[in-house]
This record gives structure tokens, sequence and C-alpha cells, in this order.
């Protein structure tokens, strides 16, 4: 199965080592971006969300109307507005893009940031919300008449959409989360389930918990799976490891300070002490309490200095050994990865060049030799 390389944009030139430049919304920068991501051989870009960050379908509707075939994978969070309109939102621009659309579904793990927008469900309600929610927006995009749905969260009545949209049969939702709540909603109701990048050990472990969780909803085939990093390249193993270590002096420096969602610090935990809310971040900073390396290339001091707010965890080294720690995520069942870096524009430019490539022809080696049948990583 080839795999799914995603990208990420933002609006302005910003991240943990690079302030932020130009105005919140800044368009030649945005269409700079999201080119540099489509002429680099990326599949789709994720558009993220934060409460004081640009809209992302306005992002993506721009972003669309000026690229030819990049996808555009939006980031939503349930219970802000209507299930119905968000349906129809994303069932035009899919429309309008040509069938380009994706939307990733992010329930939330922060109550402050969720307050924000003006959410005070707890997270196990927010969950059941997200679970309530997708059973509308899915049956949105496929009915063909008009339905009622009394729940919980939502009661509508002799709603249609005569908007649907052109991918077949829905738009794919990707689910992001590793609580077992995040499972449980996510294992019954997403296409692709994305995780942050942990060791082999840990990524395996919470495929195989989405699986049991896609099992006990009565799916007989369960969501594909992605996994993010920030990759860290150069031309050897020393370059690489020093360009690291400067990029961690640098978020050292300056704190946790940006992000591509927003120049807003992220919520963080008070005290020396303190953990995050979000279990994907208590997980990234109990792999990092464990070593600094970890497998052939993860290295987790990035996600220390930032308390794990996003992913952070980094591969370092050649695009060889990049490339091979990246396939070890294929060998245990990731179809998709996403990538993002520190100097965001021009490391999206070098993976094109010089990673993406490597994955991709040793996918499609191993998948002529494979035989007929045979799960993922069986042929080396």
């Amino acid at each position: 199965m080839p795999v799914e390389f995603i990208g990420m944009i933002g609006t302005r030139d910003v991240s943990e080592i690079r302030p932020p430049a130009g105005p919140v919304v800044d368009p030649d920068y945005t269409l700079r971006f999201a080119r540099a991501h489509e002429e680099a051989g990326f599949d789709r870009i994720l558009i993220g969300y934060g409460s004081s960050s640009p809209d992302g379908t306005q992002v993506a509707a721009y972003v669309a109307a000026r690229t030819e075939r990049l996808g555009l994978l939006v980031a939503h969070r349930p219970g802000f507005v209507a299930p119905t309109l968000a349906a129809r939102t994303f069932a035009t621009l899919d429309r309008f893009s040509g069938g380009r659309v994706a939307v990733h579904i992010i329930t939330g793990g922060h109550d402050a940031e969720q307050r924000r927008d003006g959410d005070y469900l707890s997270k196990d309600d927010r969950y059941a919300r997200t679970d309530e929610y997708l059973d509308i927006v899915k049956r949105v995009w496929t009915s063909t008449e008009p339905f009622d749905h009394e729940g919980r969260f939502y009661r509508l009545q002799d709603f249609f959409s005569e908007v649907k949209p052109v991918t077949e049969p829905r738009i794919p939702l990707y689910f992001g989360g590793s609580s077992q709540a995040a499972y449980r909603v996510g294992g019954k109701q997403a296409d692709v389930f994305a995780l942050w990048g942990e060791p082999l050990a840990g990524t395996a472990e919470q495929i195989a918990s989405v699986r049991a969780a896609a099992a006990a909803a009565g799916r007989t085939e369960p969501p594909r799976f992605s996994v993010s990093f920030r990759p860290i390249l150069g031309r050897t193993e020393e370059e690489a490891w020093d360009r690291a270590h400067r990029i961690l002096d640098t978020i050292n420096s300056r704190g946790a300070a940006g992000s591509f969602v927003g120049s807003r610090r992220p919520i963080l935990p008070a005290g020396p002490d303190a953990q995050p809310q979000n279990t994907g971040s208590q997980r990234l900073l109990a792999a990092a309490a464990k070593g600094e390396l970890h497998d052939r290339a993860l290295w987790t001091p990035t996600a220390s200095a930032t308390g794990a707010a996003g992913n952070s965890t980094a591969l370092v080294g050649t695009p060889e050994t990049v490339a091979q720690a990246l396939l070890d995520y294929v060998d245990i069942g990731v179809t998709t990865l996403l990538i993002r870096g520190y100097d965001p524009l021009e490391d999206a430019v070098d993976y094109g060049r010089e990673l993406l490539p490597l994955v991709r022809a040793e996918v499609a080696r191993r998948d002529a030799v494979r035989p007929a049948g045979a799960p993922v990583g069986a042929a080396r």
C-alpha cells in the first residue's frame, strides 16, 4: 500500500524557533507554503485549529483555488457549530476543490483551551458529543432522504442537505487522541487514526488499542494509522545532530513560544511537577523521561522543552537514516506520515527533495515483492 505524506501549513512564518513574521494572515506566504508542499510531492496539508487562529475552512478554500492537486486536511473541533452546518460547509468545500477535502477531528484535550471558545463540557462529555456529532455529519453526507435525530447533545427534524461531497461515499475523517475515550470514539468513527510520534513499542500498543476499540464497535475493517514527527535532516549524521542541538538550544532560549496555528503561547502545565491535561502530551513526556534517543532515530528533548504541546518529537539523521526510521513505523502498520519542520517552508522543500522519494521508493519495492494478502511490512 502506498504511504501517504501529510505536511502542515500556517498563514504566517512562525515556529518554535522562529518568532512570528508578518501579519497573522499573510496570503502570499500562505500560498508559497502550500505550493512548496505541492511541488514537494506531499499528498495533503494539515490546516490546524486553535482558539485564536484563522478559520481553517477559509484557509483551505484559498489554497484550493490556487493549487492543482494538493489534498486539504482541515482540523475541526466538534461542538462550536451545528453538525449539519459543518457537514454542508465541508461538502461545499469538497465540491469547489474537486474532491480534495478531508477533515481532522480534534475533540480537545485542554479544558482551558476549550473554554476560550466557550465550551465548558468535561473531557468525557466532549468525546460523547463528538461521537454523536460524527454520526450526524456522516448521515448528512450520505443520506438521500430527510431525517430526524434526537440525542443527548443534538436534536433536529426533517433535515436534508442538497450538497453532497464529491468523494464517495463521503469525506474521509481523520481523528486525533491518545486517551481511552479517544480510542473508543476514533475506533468507531475514524478512517485514519492519528498519533504523535512515540517510540515504536508505544505506537504499536496504541495501534492495538484502537483496533480493539474498532472491533468492539462492530467494524470489520479498522482505521488506518498516521504518526507525526519533526524530522531534522543533515548531509551527514554529525551535521544533523549539530542542527538538532541548535534547534533545541533555540527552543530552550525562547521557551515554548510559537506554533503554526497562532502566536499565543500554548497552554502548559503549571509548576515543575505538573502534567499536561491531555494524554498524548503525557505519553510523549513519559517517553522523554525514559531517555533522549529511542529506536533508530527518535529524539525526545524537543518534546520536553515544549511541554509536548503538539507533535514535538524529532527524527534526526541523514535522509537515509530518517527514511529508514519512518519505514520502521510503516512496518508496524502505519500508512500515513505527517511531517513538519522547525524551519517550516524550507524544511518542506528539503523533505520533498531528499526524504519523500526514499520512503516512497522503498514502499513501492516492498509492495512489488509482497505476496498477495500479506500484511504491510512483510516484504523487506
